[in-house]
């Protein structure tokens, strides 16, 4: 490849042009709160799109088309169950959360949020709920960049090490720098950036085998059971499938987004965007996927490189149908992906720190200046352990991302729901919940899992819940003060229509 192709210059212009909103965020990050949440001005366009970005990691155009590309239709269970749970945290959690975690004393994070709900003047709730924070987060991050690594080394030749610093260091650059309105602005571009890839490669694809009716007799001549969506199906694995969906009503940087948005009102028109645009999304992956049997069937000579390692299914098809300068955008699109997701990641470890340990315990009385600087070097901190864990790819610590999703979904989802809808929910019941959910995911993955073939999501959320509903009804009622923000927050929302 020579020194100043297509794919370089494109890539470098992508990176140079998300560097420079960094930037530009810059002058808008007066304060802590600006640059943790944007100050919560965020508009329905930009909530919806920086949620949806920061969701989907390299996942979407690497590991979904793959898992198509293999097994046919029956992947797309998971596709589907992420469309729900999505769907679920947009309609019922986004705008009571924006709304309660502004007058619960303006959290600015979920722990902040948990101690200030339930008057936990012990902090437990803030310490458990920043190190789980902490913990997966360090892991996704170091996954992240393994993935970006992974991106450069493949496209540019280049070695991992080498490439897993060219993977980072943009991300780096632009969060330290704009903070929440750098990472959100950034986000909106990523997004669509994916949405174009994702619509014109399967696209073209499917014109590449002579058209739809062609292109499915090609995928049911290769194995007709691709067109099956329960091949190889049970009951366990469709339900262990569709739990993926329950696991967004716990996930940080995605609930972030929603306690950034202006008001409860901007949500509404965020929900559509934010759900059109993630269907659109998943469906061009699996199409990408699914066609792409067709089109390798057409062409075996072709078929090499995906058929050595799946996930390729997705770079090796831009490559072979686009010009180089095409081709070189849609794989900067791998790229957005990977660098949407790990700024947000990056970010909330920041405000954990900053927010939950620095300004909670060490400098409760610190300006907001300090807390900016403090933030901005919280992500250097975090990034510089990331990329440690990263340097071997093939640690066994990174298998710990496989269940991070369940993690956050179990330990902070049932506690998140039952706080904007239970009035009697009480602080030891979230407490309960919190270290039952993650605790039964970490047990369910090493003892049960492979036994059981059950997602540990799903019996992570149901242990959580009851231990939720149990410590509480067995423990003291909530303070009149705790009733009365509930009894406000429902009636604001009642009168927002939200």
């Amino acid at each position: 490849m020579s020194q100043f192709s297509p794919l370089h210059i494109t890539f470098a212009i992508y990176i140079l042009g998300m560097v420079g909103i960094g930037f530009a965020a810059w002058f808008y990050t007066r304060s802590f709160d600006d640059y943790i949440l944007g100050g919560r001005s965020l508009g329905s366009f930009v909530t919806a799109l920086s949620a949806g970005a920061s969701d989907m990691s390299g996942w979407l155009l690497l590991g979904l088309p793959g898992a198509l590309y293999v097994g046919g239709v029956s992947e797309s269970w998971i596709a589907i169950g992420l469309v729900l749970g999505a769907w679920f945290n947009w309609r019922y959690v986004a705008a009571p959360l924006r709304l309660y975690t502004e007058r619960s004393n303006n959290a600015l994070t979920l722990p902040d949020y948990f101690t200030h709900r339930f008057e936990d003047k012990g902090k437990l709730l803030r310490i458990f709920s920043a190190l789980v924070i902490l913990v997966f987060f360090a892991v996704y991050c170091a996954s992240g960049i393994v993935t970006g690594a992974r991106l450069f080394e493949s496209v540019f030749g280049i070695p991992y090490a080498q490439a897993m610093w060219y993977g980072a260091a943009a991300t780096i650059v632009y969060t330290f720098v704009g903070g929440f309105l750098a990472v959100s602005w950034t986000d909106t571009v990523q997004a669509s950036l994916m949405i174009f890839a994702l619509i014109l490669t399967p696209v073209f694809v499917i014109l590449g085998t002579g058209g739809p009716a062609e292109s499915l007799a090609l995928v049911e001549q290769v194995n007709p059971a691709n067109l099956d969506f329960f091949k190889g199906a049970s009951v366990v694995g469709i339900i262990s499938l569709l739990a993926w969906g329950l696991g967004y009503v716990g996930q940080p940087h995605i609930l972030a987004r929603f306690m950034a948005a202006k008001d409860v009102r901007t949500l509404r028109g965020a929900r559509r965007i934010g759900m059109t645009w993630m269907v659109l999304c998943l469906v061009g992956a699996m199409a990408t996927g699914f066609f792409g049997i067709a089109y390798f069937a057409a062409n075996p000579g072709q078929a090499a490189a995906v058929t050595a390692n799946p996930e390729r299914v997705f770079i090796e098809l831009s490559t072979l149908l686009f010009n180089p300068w095409i081709a070189g955008i849609l794989l900067s699109a791998i790229l957005a992906a990977v660098m949407s997701t790990l700024s947000c990641q990056l970010l909330v470890c920041s405000s954990a720190i900053t927010e939950d340990f620095y300004k909670g315990f060490l400098r409760p009385k610190a300006g907001q200046g300090e807390l900016v600087w403090v933030g901005r070097f919280a992500v250097l901190a975090v990034a510089v352990l990331a990329i440690w864990l990263a340097s071997n790819p093939d640690s066994r610590v990174l298998g710990l991302v496989s269940y991070a999703w369940a993690g956050f979904g179990s330990a902070f989802g049932p506690v998140v729901v039952l706080s904007l809808f239970w009035k009697r929910m009480t602080r030891n019941g979230a407490l309960a919940g919190m270290v039952v959910g993650a605790s039964t995911v970490i047990a369910w993955e090493v003892w049960f899992s492979a036994a059981t073939g059950l997602y540990s999501m799903v019996p992570g959320v149901l242990l959580a819940t009851l231990a939720i509903l149990l410590v509480t009804r067995v423990g003291k009622p909530p303070s009149p003060a705790m009733e009365g923000l509930f009894d406000s927050v429902q009636g604001e929302l009642r009168r927002s229509g939200a």
